[in-house]
């Protein structure tokens, strides 16, 4: 992948489970089944670099509480940056998920009404054979999979909605076996178990205009 000074340039997967049923209503433009969506969207960067600083390797995790129709807006949120980045990275990071550098990932940045706090924590984002496992540290623990055609042979996939995390790239439809979320000190506490849940393999390339 090119890297340039400017904009970002990533690829990596998404993991995702909320407390909707299965398969989550806020993805085409519903409210969700909960009247509230308890939810994290976790971005791990297989390769790629943001303001030209590489963050190959590192993930970024959003922990929500999504209070009515996730085109609203207004989701209260604590986020998660990999602990082994540096400090250059974890700025770029960071930056680039507020919004300050545009693109896709500034249309989501809208979403979000209260951002709690922004942490560095050990982040364990896996994907093996369909499934995906999410941990950070004791407080977020997620593991999933997919949904498949009935020969197993294809993964279920989800494109063209009218909401998108990973915006341009298809979504597998999966199930959490488990969702649990222990924040006390931010009022994000949860545990669902058979919940929605959604994968994917994703692209995002912007540049910052001159």
């Amino acid at each position: 992948m090119t890297r340039t000074e400017s904009g970002y340039q990533l690829e990596g997967s998404l993991l995702e489970a909320c407390s909707c049923e299965v398969l989550c209503p806020c993805w085409i433009g519903e409210d969700p089944d909960r009247g509230t969506c308890e939810s994290f969207n976790a971005y791990h960067f297989d390769s790629g670099a943001i303001r030209g600083v590489d963050v190959s390797g590192l993930s970024f995790v959003t922990v929500n509480r999504i209070p009515g129709n996730v085109l609203a807006g207004n989701w209260r949120a604590v986020w998660f940056i990999s602990d082994d980045a540096s400090d250059e990275q974890f700025d770029a990071i960071r930056d680039a998920f507020t919004g300050k550098l545009g693109g896709p990932l500034a249309d989501l940045a809208v979403l979000f009404g209260e951002v709690l706090d922004v942490k560095r924590a050990p982040i364990v984002h896996e994907t093996r054979q369909g499934r995906g496992a999410l941990r950070i540290g004791e407080v977020v623990s997620s593991e999933m999979r997919p949904y498949t055609a009935p020969d197993g042979s294809t993964i279920t996939t989800l494109r063209d909605s009218a909401f998108s995390t990973v915006p341009g790239s298809p979504a597998y439809v999966a199930k959490a076996d488990h969702l649990r979320t222990e924040l006390p000190e931010y009022d994000l506490v949860w545990s669902y178990e058979g919940s929605n849940a959604i994968q994917s393999d994703w692209k995002l390339v912007h540049a910052e205009a001159a």
